[in-house]
């Protein structure tokens, strides 16, 4: 038997919506695959710790759009609440690691130096992903998936990461302030350390029995 026209409708733009969430999904997985390699590699060059928290924290974006999009492709809850946990623990370790190289870098008094392709990769990054996060919300908000308007706010968090290290850089190359960037790195060590906590209680959680 066949749908009521008003039914198909709604069950042609949910199909429709989840396409899009996808396709955003797919953006922002290219989108880091891509820049943490350039990041990392400029981060190299340059020893800026701030850089490199940047370049491991796409690393762990990846894994965020990976979990959504299994989420959107009809994943199980089991698999989701796993990998949230993993998820929580790489944003652990990468707030320690930062921490550990920000100490190093006070403490050998190690200077990075400038870097005018990471400057430009996060210039670029900070609009990526505002454009990325505002369209995530809107299509998480139709479509009623609080897994993915969850994920924009996470991509808007990475637009802010991305203006704070930029600033660490500028200010770094335009006056010398190399302090600057262990700072922008204290940035990282924060959202890490919330992320991480997020993610780990909301992978914890019992699943919500449908009704």
């Amino acid at each position: 038997m066949s749908l009521p026209r008003s039914e198909r409708l709604t069950t042609a733009r949910a199909a429709a919506l989840t396409r899009r969430g996808l396709a955003l999904e797919y953006a922002t997985l290219a989108w880091n695959v891509v820049g943490c390699v350039i990041v990392i590699a400029a981060a190299l060059a340059a020893r800026s710790v701030a850089l490199a928290g940047f370049g491991l924290d796409s690393v762990i974006e990846i894994v965020a759009s990976v979990v959504v999009v299994w989420q959107l492709t009809g994943a199980g809850a089991a698999r989701e609440r796993r990998a949230l946990r993993l998820i929580g623990a790489a944003f652990f370790a990468l707030a320690v690691y930062i921490l550990g190289q920000i100490a190093f870098t006070l403490i050998s008094g190690a200077h990075p130096t400038a870097s005018p392709l990471g400057a430009a990769w996060l210039a670029a990054t900070l609009v990526a992903m505002l454009l990325l996060a505002y369209g995530k919300h809107v299509t998480g908000v139709a479509l009623g998936n609080p897994v993915l308007t969850t994920e924009g706010r996470v991509t808007l968090v990475d637009a802010l990461l991305a203006a704070a290290v930029l600033a660490g850089l500028l200010l770094n190359a335009l006056f010398g302030w190399w302090l600057a960037d262990p700072l922008a790195g204290l940035v990282i060590v924060y959202y890490g350390a919330k992320e991480g906590w997020h993610a780990w209680r909301e992978g914890a959680a019992p699943p919500t029995e449908a009704p």
